[in-house]
Parts: C-alpha cells; sequence; structure tokens
C-alpha cells in the first residue's frame, strides 16, 4: 500500500508543468462554477466537479483529490452569501467544527491508500444512502421526537449529533459528493427545521472537512495542479451567486433539488460501472 501511494503520489507530480488548453480549461470553469452553485443550494456539486475531471483525463483518486481542493475555495463564497444565517444560527453547532476536522483528515488519509477500483465500486453506495437519509428526514424526526419544538438540546443528544458528524467527516474527507446531503440529514435530525440556516452550517461545517482534506492532499501531492487554478476562481463565483438563488428558490424547492441531485448522483455513477 505504501507504494502505491508513493507511486500516485510521483505520477500527480509528474503532471504539475502541464499547461491545459482553452476547451478544457473553459469546461473546467464551466464545472466548477455549476458545482459551487449547487453546493451552495443543496450539496453535491462534487458530481459536476469529479466526473469533468475524469473525463479530462484524471483518474478517479487524483480527480477526487483535485475537485476537493480546486472546490473548497467555494466555501468563501457561501459563507458570504449565507453571513445573514450564520448570524442567527446557534453558536452550539459551530463546536461540530471540531470532530469535522478530525474525520476530515482520517477520510482524506483513507482515499490516499484505497486503490482505484475499489473506491469505484463504493462511491454509488454511499451516495444512495446519504440521499435516503435526507428523504428520511421528517419520518425521522417524528419517530425520534426531534422535530419544531422537541426537546433535543440534551447533552447525550448533542453527544450523539458529534459522532454523526465525526462519521460524516470520515466520508467527506474520502469522498466529497452527498457530504451535504449528510449534514442536512444530520442538523434536520437534530431538530433544525429552516433549510437556509441548515445550509449556512453546511457550509462551514462542510468547508472545514474539506478544507482539512484539501491540506492532506496538497501536501501528499495527489492533485493536479493546472485546474485547480482556474477551478477555484469559478467555485467562488459559483458559491456566492447560488446562496442567492437558494433564498429565492425557497424551502420546499431547495428540499427538491437536494433529493433530486442525490438520486442523479447515484445513478449516474451506477451507470458508470
Amino acid at each position: 500500500m505504501a507504494i502505491l501511494g508513493a507511486e500516485r503520489g510521483r505520477a500527480v507530480s509528474c503532471k504539475l508543468t502541464s499547461v491545459i488548453d482553452l476547451p478544457h480549461a473553459a469546461v473546467a470553469f464551466g464545472a466548477a462554477f455549476l458545482a459551487g452553485a449547487i453546493n451552495s443550494v443543496a450539496g453535491g456539486g462534487t458530481l459536476v466537479s469529479f466526473p469533468a475531471l475524469i473525463w479530462l483525463g484524471l483518474d478517479s483518486v487524483t480527480a477526487n483529490a483535485t475537485s476537493t481542493v480546486a472546490i473548497w475555495p467555494g466555501t468563501v463564497g457561501s459563507a458570504w452569501g449565507y453571513r445573514r444565517e450564520l448570524r442567527s444560527s446557534q453558536a452550539r453547532f459551530l463546536a461540530m467544527i471540531g470532530p469535522s476536522l478530525v474525520g476530515g483528515i482520517a477520510g482524506a488519509m483513507l482515499l490516499r491508500w484505497t486503490p482505484t477500483a475499489t473506491f469505484d465500486r463504493l462511491v454509488p453506495f454511499l451516495i444512495l444512502f446519504a440521499t435516503l437519509l435526507f428523504m428520511a428526514q421528517e419520518p425521522l424526526q417524528r419517530a425520534l421526537g426531534t422535530g419544531e419544538g422537541a426537546k433535543h438540546q440534551s447533552r447525550a443528544w448533542f453527544a450523539s449529533g458529534m459522532l454523526f458528524q465525526l462519521a460524516v467527516g470520515l466520508y467527506g474527507g474520502y469522498f466529497g459528493a452527498g457530504i451535504g446531503i449528510l449534514m442536512l440529514a444530520a442538523l434536520g435530525v437534530m431538530g433544525l427545521t429552516d433549510i437556509h440556516e441548515m445550509n449556512s452550517l453546511k457550509v462551514v461545517l462542510g468547508g472545514s472537512v474539506n478544507g482539512i482534506a484539501a491540506a492532506y492532499f496538497i501536501w501528499s501531492q495527489m492533485v493536479y495542479w493546472p485546474y485547480v487554478v482556474v477551478m477555484a476562481v469559478a467555485a467562488i463565483l459559483g458559491g456566492f451567486f447560488g446562496a442567492g438563488a437558494a433564498r429565492k428558490l425557497g424551502r420546499t424547492a431547495v428540499r427538491r433539488i437536494v433529493i433530486a441531485i442525490g438520486f442523479g448522483m447515484a445513478v449516474s455513477l451506477f451507470v458508470k460501472r
């Protein structure tokens, strides 16, 4: 496994001096812009950026690492777009940044040592699980007594949420697609009902997971830099404008978009197999 990781690092390093042409740069820019916008609205933008990078010639593990690094700056644009919701959200939920960071670095390390073929087989199932979990959010709230006005403020309940976020961080560091859906589901089960407040917290927590994972991918030389610069600028622009679009669409429409993106991700990746 150590040999696998070292060879992967050297292979990506050899590409760092490559120059991308205008058509390839345009595809990368468009994919990242759309991914940043989708991440602001519902999560799942990696479905756009990840396949685009594979189409542009990268293997799946390198594409995932490159996508994580390139799309992460979009978090900045999204956070600014949701600044109003973040100011009014409960500060205690920001404590979930801790397990997000721990899980993110652990997942990134796991990805580095995972064979590409194994990674390809796991991804569709993880995405499908995330989407089904989000769809079951309201029934779970009723069953667990965590809907609006419910007593979900206990320490034990919040500790369970922290552990769940650790698992989400592990998943997100390993493969970012669908992490937003998982976090929205977790926040909903914990009692939050305002989709825009949930999206603002999702941006911060997801940014923490992907940020630490991106730092590890960079340190491990797992990214293809010619696409990173182009895609980072596009992701910031897409993230900012996507947050505003989410408010205009309304809560019901945003929830439907979340489910549609999730199933679209799962189906496309199952077909790709």
